[in-house]
């Protein structure tokens, strides 16, 4: 008789814990549905521009470049300040209206390279993308203390790639590209466990919904930074 309330309360605890497990599931497949839809926007709508030699004027032939350039970055600090403050449904609107911009800036990439080797390193950063992510959400071992090293290397990029403007070096580029690769793949396992355990303060569907676009938008950034610094390393130029 002495085992029947641990019983019970063992079995109470154990189905809590599967709520909370088929409830985490169901959000990082939130979250990776939203990140692989804003990437599959990104792509058509930098191919399309690509094809289109007046957009690409356009675009690139007028001081409209800064604006294409810009919008992007400005529209993730917005996100991330107002992310709290509106609604769910217009979160994802100006997710995938950042996804459409992000095309725009980087249709040059079509340009540039060619299609066989943007294709080669796109599916060389899903594969590893797709490793790095499971490693941050299967791994046993706080991540946390890399958050800070990783974003001081970040900072440390910008640097670099401002001075690289100027100096137009070949082998800092170089260099430039094979750090972005290594920060990033870091940024990949350290954000994924970090969405995972922004699961347990969400309180709400709303506030799930948010989490997971600021969430795919975090893991798109990190996807999109990874394949653009392999691209430089792997990518072939047209001729």
């Amino acid at each position: 008789m002495a085992f029947g309330p641990e019983r019970k309360t063992m079995t109470r605890t154990q189905a809590q814990q599967a709520d909370i497990d088929v409830g985490l599931r169901s959000y990082m497949t939130r979250v990776y549905n939203y990140m692989s839809l804003a990437l599959v926007m990104t792509g058509l709508v930098a191919f399309g521009v690509s094809q289109s030699p007046t957009i690409l004027n356009a675009i690139y032939g007028t001081p409209l470049k800064w604006v294409v350039m810009l919008a992007p970055l400005g529209m993730v600090f917005f996100l991330s300040a107002r992310i709290a403050r509106i609604k769910a449904t217009t979160g994802q609107m100006l997710f995938w209206a950042f996804a459409c911009l992000m095309g725009l800036s980087l249709s040059y990439i079509f340009i540039a390279y060619t299609g066989a080797s943007v294709t080669r390193v796109f599916f060389i950063t899903a594969g590893a993308f797709a490793g790095l992510s499971l490693v941050g959400y299967t791994t046993k071992k706080d991540l946390s203390g890399m958050g800070t090293f990783l974003i001081m290397g970040v900072i440390g990029l910008v640097i670099a790639m401002v001075v690289n403007m100027f100096i137009e070096s070949s082998m800092l580029q170089l260099g430039i590209s094979v750090l972005g690769v290594l920060i990033f793949a870091g940024l990949t396992a350290y954000d994924t466990q970090k969405i995972k355990l922004m699961y347990a303060e969400a309180d709400g569907s709303e506030t799930s919904e948010k989490k997971a676009i600021m969430g795919a938008l975090t893991l798109y950034l990190d996807f999109l930074n990874m394949f653009i610094f392999l691209l430089h390393i792997f990518g072939a130029a047209r001729e």
